[in-house]
């Protein structure tokens, strides 16, 4: 396939090629630090490939041309291989408030390597997403110039952070025009601090209670900054996750509502504006990214700094805990979930809107056909979809999810382990076509003793972008594929000297080989790390090499506005 890949190229990129010489005097009497020879490089643009070699010194790229023969205190032969900027997720758990052991700044050496992360190409993580963040800002940026990390980081500020701060445990509620106005003074200290922008999380607590229009004047702070606004939006599907038609009032927003707050919030503060993970959620929406992908280019072509990020899976994080039955029926700590299940059962009222909330989790989740069970006391059943179980016992599904319950573990709700799927993979084509959407993981740092209900994303994000999405299914270019992990997402963070294959830019680099690289993780094994990446550099120091990860830990806090500016042509900008 490389081959057959360099053929169809090769006369579009003969003059290119041949226009390059080598440096000047000045860097050939200088040693390189490292020279990579005879690749082909995927400049990070977009732009088609060409034959070029890439002179690093001090950490960044001085020189970009025919080079072999120089002197250097490392060579590497990339014949064969593509050399591409390094992958920046701008959606990464790297950092994140739950289990400390397992951040960046406070796991052991091997976690703080991010192994999973580089092995796929990641040179970059933007963390503390979906509106949390540690407080302040300061003291996770201390401790992680401490530290020592494998990629380098960019630091978020949480919304959602912001708000508790400021209303404490009153935070489930509007804020008032005065506590607005506080929570833009800590926004400014974060943004002075060394954070990059701010994130939010408004289908989850607290950021669900919050108005538009506070998250507008919030936003308005970034600008000074150049800061970007990165949002996990109040709706991904036709409804929140936290919605349930027994409990809640029918009419909560839905994607196409989300997007579009995610647009004016865009188009009143000035700031860049991210759809985060942005998808179709839930059988019975399948097939709205045509609509959502028109209001987001309607914005564009006016004007707003507007773009989206994806993950290349069908299945979502929270798809991963899919429980059919709803808590409210399934009783507290104290009490087996069966035995609370049996009695509101019991109960004609009560069992009428239980059958309910199940029929729509099992659409929300993808239809009984798409929700996967992965563990359950008869292992039998590992692997079997609801809608096969159901066909099975010659079962309704909602019948079928409540005898996994009573026929399965009964202290656990739902009986067992679950995953839903709940995209549909025209959506996500349709979504990565786009020029405007990056690529992002959405997956934090693991480790195989993790345990097996880690998501693929963790693993194997950038490669399966790669391989299936641009070279087996052809929804964009591989040329595209690289740019919506490279320079775009540079583009989206503010980063003018990385996303590029280019001289006075950090040396950030990815090689790999285009017939090789795939994703191997599953979601039975989701520990496996991606094949065809031989080598990743951050910073100019490998942390694979020879498709060996090496544990070094290379990585720096990236602070966009604390930078010298550096002018650049922004890469196919595309109106934003």
């Amino acid at each position: 396939m490389l081959h057959r890949f360099l053929r169809v190229l090769t006369l579009a990129v003969l003059p290119l090629a041949g226009s390059l010489v080598a440096p000047g005097a000045t860097a050939a009497q200088q040693p390189f630090d490292l020279l990579i020879t005879g690749g082909h490089v995927l400049d990070g643009t977009g732009n088609p490939w060409f034959r070029a070699d890439v002179g690093v010194r001090d950490g960044r790229i001085v020189a970009v041309g025919r080079l072999a023969g120089q002197p250097a205190t490392r060579t590497v032969d990339a014949t064969g291989l593509v050399v591409a900027p390094g992958f920046i997720d701008i959606h990464s758990h790297a950092e994140d408030t739950g289990n400390a052991s397992r951040y960046l700044r406070g796991g052991d050496d091997q976690r703080r390597a991010a192994p999973n992360l580089v092995a796929q190409g990641i040179t970059t993580v933007v963390v503390n997403q979906d509106g949390r963040s540690p407080w302040p800002i300061a003291e996770q940026r201390a401790a992680l110039e401490s530290v020592g990390i494998g990629p380098n980081a960019m630091l978020m500020v949480g919304h959602g952070t912001i708000r508790r701060e400021v209303l404490g445990n009153e935070s489930g509620r509007a804020a008032t025009p005065a506590e607005v106005e506080r929570m833009r003074a800590l926004v400014r200290q974060a943004m002075a601090e060394g954070a990059s922008g701010m994130s939010a999380g408004l289908e989850y607590n607290p950021g669900r209670y919050s108005t538009t229009s506070e998250v507008a004047a919030l936003a308005e702070e970034l600008v000074p900054y150049d800061g970007v606004y990165i949002s996990h939006q109040r709706s991904e599907g036709g409804d929140p996750m936290w919605y349930w038609p027994s409990q809640d009032v029918p009419g909560p927003p839905t994607l196409m509502d989300a997007v579009m707050e995610t647009i004016e919030i865009g188009e009143r503060s000035g700031a860049r504006v991210v759809a985060s993970h942005v998808k179709a959620k839930g059988a019975h929406y399948w097939g709205t990214s045509a609509a959502v992908i028109q209001l987001i280019q309607r914005a564009r072509d006016r004007g707003v700094r507007v773009y989206a990020d994806q993950y290349p899976y069908e299945t979502s994080g929270t798809d991963g805990s899919t429980v059919l039955i709803p808590g409210w029926a399934t009783g507290g700590r104290d009490v087996a979930a069966a035995d609370a299940l049996e009695a509101v059962l019991a109960d004609p009222e009560q069992a009428a809107l239980l059958r309910t909330d199940i029929a729509h989790e099992i659409r929300r989740r993808g239809g009984a056909d798409k929700v996967v069970i992965f563990d359950y006391p008869d292992e039998s059943f590992y692997g079997k979809s609801v809608g096969e179980v159901a066909r099975m016992w010659n079962l309704p599904a909602v019948e079928t999810a409540i005898q996994l319950q009573l026929r399965g573990d009964r202290e656990r709700r739902g009986g067992g382990r679950m995953r839903g799927f709940s995209m549909d993979t025209l959506d996500l084509y349709a979504y990565a076509a786009q020029p405007w959407v990056a690529t992002t993981t959405d997956g934090g740092i693991a480790l195989p003793d993790d345990g097996p209900s880690t998501h693929a994303r963790f693993y194997g994000t950038f490669p399966r972008k790669i391989r299936h999405f641009a070279l087996e299914r052809g929804a964009l270019s591989l040329e595209d594929a690289i740019r919506s992990s490279t320079s775009l997402p540079a583009q989206i963070m503010g980063l003018r000297d990385r996303g590029q294959v280019r001289e006075g830019f950090a040396a950030d680099l990815v090689l790999f080989n285009v017939d090789r690289i795939r994703d191997t993780a599953t979601f039975f094994e989701p520990h496996q790390y991606p094949e065809g990446i031989d080598y990743v550099f951050v910073n100019g120091v490998p942390v694979v090499d020879g498709g060996q990860l090496t544990w070094q830990h290379p990585g720096r806090v990236l602070v966009t506005h604390e930078q010298a500016a550096v002018t650049t042509t922004e890469p196919n900008s595309g109106g934003g």
